[in-house]
């Protein structure tokens, strides 16, 4: 069922989606957020649909804002809102509402969205491009519990983690983060079968690639170890080696499908490890709500490394020891005290920190 109103109001918004709810039979009960995307008109239509196919694990209300901003002067000055209302079958488990903006509402997006909120339940923003460089202190943002971004669609994409760094509130993620959760629990599931000592590492995966550069720094903060980032023709991830007094420990990926993990003394076993779509990510990121300090913690130990001349990204001549390329480690009481961290954190590092 969809409804569309023209030059209208929250108050209006709220009484269709009242009616609608009468009109089909579906109660409000049993949305357990709201889910609010800020985008443009061109990819508003990939985002509803990933916010759709989340849906089904996580019912919401899903509020959609798009900003049309005219070019012409005489335009800005006529405030209007228009909205389409979907219920049913149009919008997944939940409900859905997709916000246009004209003129001066533009900047006052937070006061069409408050009233629109669902009573008593969390509020995660997504921001699929064009995020704001402090989510946190965005109007918008500053009504959720979690802030979703995605530094893969920017101009700069590992430029871009310096800035998240700086700016990083609780309740800060990234999609780019997101994308590695598999890597980081097979990882931590390969080094539980060994009882040996890491002693560096190399990721290898696409130049400029930001879930790649996430990796490499959370292998060094957790590990403690030198990283080494190689670049490859990708698609994304495809390999990490790792260095131990046992022997490698290699996981490869060169179809972005299908990974080959090899560990020393057993045999080489097939595992999936498939490129997930963004329904399949953001589902994972409305299942918890609490601040991820894991991605807090490598996100600030690989940003100086990032604007150094001889970091992840760097490609100048420095005059130390290390390879270019490579995230280095902390050392003496910093490095045993950062392992001792990651063994007690409750989240699948635990135990490749443990090693």
């Amino acid at each position: 069922m969809k409804t569309d109103l023209t030059d209208t109001t929250s108050s209006k918004i709220n009484k269709a989606l009242t009616k609608g709810r009468r009109e089909i039979g579906t109660p409000a009960v049993g949305m357990v957020l709201t889910l609010v995307i800020v985008t443009d008109e061109e990819n508003a239509y990939d985002a509803l649909k990933a916010a759709g196919d989340a849906s089904r694990e996580h019912p919401s209300r899903t509020l959609v804002v798009i900003r049309r901003v005219s070019r012409s002067p005489r335009d800005r000055t006529g405030s209007r809102l228009d909205a389409e209302v979907r219920l049913g079958a149009d919008a997944g488990t939940g409900e859905t509402v997709v916000l246009r903006l004209h003129g001066e509402v533009v900047d006052h997006a937070q006061s069409v969205v408050l009233p629109l909120l669902l009573p008593d339940a969390p509020v995660v923003v997504w921001w699929p491009v064009n995020a704001p460089l402090d989510p946190a202190r965005d109007p918008l943002g500053a009504l959720a519990q979690r802030r979703v971004t995605d530094s893969y669609a920017c101009e700069e994409p590992v430029r871009e983690l310096s800035a998240r760094a700086d700016a990083y509130a609780p309740g800060d993620t990234d999609l780019a983060w997101t994308r590695i959760t598999p890597w980081r629990s097979m990882l931590a599931a390969a080094l539980d079968q060994v009882d040996c000592e890491v002693r560096s590492v190399e990721v290898e995966g696409e130049e400029a690639n930001p879930s790649c550069e996430l990796l490499a720094m959370w292998l060094a903060d957790r590990l403690g170890v030198p990283v080494q980032r190689s670049a490859s023709d990708g698609p994304g991830l495809t390999a990490v080696r790792m260095d131990t007094d046992c022997g490698p420990v290699v996981l490869d990926r060169p179809d972005g499908s299908l990974a080959t993990l090899s560990v020393k003394g057993q045999p080489s076993r097939a595992v999936a490890l498939k490129r997930r779509e963004t329904a399949e990510l953001i589902a994972e990121e409305l299942r918890r709500l609490d601040p991820d300090d894991t991605y807090a913690s490598a996100l600030r130990f690989g940003v100086d490394k990032l604007s150094a001349p001889d970091g992840p990204s760097g490609s100048g001549d420095g005059d130390g020891d290390e390879k270019p390329g490579a995230v280095p480690a902390p050392v003496g009481s910093a490095a045993k005290a950062k392992a001792k961290d990651a063994a007690q954190e409750k989240t699948p590092v635990r135990k490749a920190a443990a090693k």
